[in-house]
């Protein structure tokens, strides 16, 4: 991977899940059953049904707000709330992240489809809180999820960011599609590397394929 391909890169872009903290954390496991519980209360349906709905939300609209607010027209924002209460003692302070990251040229900021607040508890729990000039969730793209390419624009535009001078790190290979098509440069950040026209780079380290950037 030549440093050469990113001497063009003026800002940074991170996902935040699976992304910023290794997927065998397994984070995400407490926010997927809070979601399942929040289907069965909202739609009142049993376990069974709301992991299906769940999963069907997920491969049609991006993510599982989505889906209930397209199909049953729900309130974001206390879904957001209840989902993202969980605990964040699996994670721990990555030093050698946070330098990496702290070491690269030009402006970091984080943008997922989780909320803002939820994602600053993240970042604090990794040791990289001040390192980023900016922390987009899915409320800040007018509750549209990745991978629409809409959200991606409208945090662009209110971030101001150029997409042709940029770099979108993510560990969900769908989520770069519209990155490369705005003209990002795209990384897939996972254990394994997924062939597709609209993925530049892959690395299962993070912090490592920083680290040869700077």
């Amino acid at each position: 991977m030549p440093k050469e391909a990113f001497t063009h890169v003026e800002t940074w872009v991170f996902d935040l899940d699976n992304t910023l903290y290794p997927p065998e954390i397994r984070l995400f496991d407490q926010i997927e059953v809070r979601m399942t519980n929040w289907v069965q209360d909202a739609l009142s349906v049993d376990k069974h049904e709301a992991d299906r709905l769940r999963r069907h939300y997920w491969s049609t609209y991006g993510t599982t707000l989505a889906g209930l607010m397209r199909e049953h027209d729900i309130d974001p924002t206390p879904y957001l709330t209840d989902v993202h209460d969980i605990s964040f003692d699996a994670l721990k302070p990555d030093a050698r992240l946070a330098d990496a990251i702290g070491a690269l040229p030009g402006r970091r900021i984080v943008y997922t489809n989780g909320s803002a607040p939820y994602a600053e508890q993240v970042i604090d729990a990794r040791g990289l809180t001040g390192l980023f000039d900016a922390v987009y969730g899915v409320e800040h793209a007018e509750f549209r999820p990745k991978p629409e390419r809409a959200a991606f624009e409208k945090v662009i535009a209110r971030d101001g960011f150029h997409p042709a001078s940029a770099a979108m790190f993510e560990d969900e290979p769908r989520n770069l599609a519209a990155p490369h098509d705005l003209g990002m440069a795209t990384v897939h950040v996972a254990p394994e590397p997924v062939a597709a026209d609209h993925i530049h780079h892959h690395t299962p380290d993070l912090a490592a394929f920083l680290e040869r950037l700077v």
